[in-house]
């Protein structure tokens, strides 16, 4: 499937809070257990990947702890301000699994399957949180902002601007598969409802923007090894 068009049916699902649909055209990766490659759009997925750049920096995520994308912040501000690269020569992808998966989770994914509860994601109040307090952007799209503004858009380590700087956000399918089974047997389903049609969901109402792929660690040794990335992990 077209990715522009995933993405367009993504949006107006999340904002109608209209129920996944249950074609596999419009499930990126389809609906197997194991995605087959004639189910990934692998030319979509290199064009966002492998686009020009002169770094790229792939960072794994597997435990979850939102450091990481204070990380990725510095990360942009010392290729760009540091070593003098422009915004378009920098290219970098969080590779989230495991609960980090949960960065690519709406709000309506999150509060539906208590991704909180079910991670043991807590706030300080020690309550599971219900929502992503990571996604919205804290700060207005600038590039002339001084870098050193600690409101403005090079300090803001929110997932959103973050994209907007040239974040990938990757999701792997195969967790996404894992955790909806762990999710029905373990109650946070809504009773009655499969495995299959809870994947099916949880990759219908992504972020905007994320992008599916087959297996993140078989991806961590393509993006290295066909695309060229330096691989850091922050939080195995």
């Amino acid at each position: 499937m077209n990715r522009s068009h995933f993405l367009a049916a993504t949006s107006a699902l999340v904002a109608g809070s209209a129920p996944a649909p249950s074609s596999a055209a419009v499930v990126p990766g389809g609906t197997s257990f194991v995605e087959r490659r004639a189910q990934f759009d692998e030319q979509a997925f290199d064009g966002v990947v492998g686009r020009p750049a002169q770094i790229r920096q792939l960072i794994e995520a597997v435990a979850f702890n939102p450091g990481v994308l204070n990380n990725i912040k510095n990360s942009f501000n010392g290729l760009q301000f540091g070593y003098g690269l422009t915004a378009d020569q920098i290219s970098i992808a969080i590779a989230g699994h495991g609960p980090s998966s949960s960065y690519a989770y709406t709000d309506y994914v999150w509060q539906k399957y208590r991704i909180g509860e079910f991670f043991n994601i807590h706030s300080a109040d020690g309550k599971p949180i219900t929502r992503n307090l990571w996604l919205q952007a804290m700060s207005t799209y600038d590039p002339a902002a001084d870098p050193g503004d600690e409101r403005g858009m090079y300090q803001d380590r929110s997932i959103e601007m973050l994209q907007k700087r040239g974040l990938i956000v990757l999701t792997c399918h195969t967790a996404v598969e894992e955790q909806s089974r762990a999710l029905v047997a373990r109650g946070f389903a809504p009773a009655g409802m499969p495995a299959e049609t809870v994947a099916v969901d949880i990759l219908t109402h992504l972020i905007p923007g994320a992008v599916v792929n087959p297996s993140m660690v078989a991806t961590v040794a393509i993006l290295q090894k066909r695309f060229g990335y330096t691989y850091a992990a922050l939080t195995l």
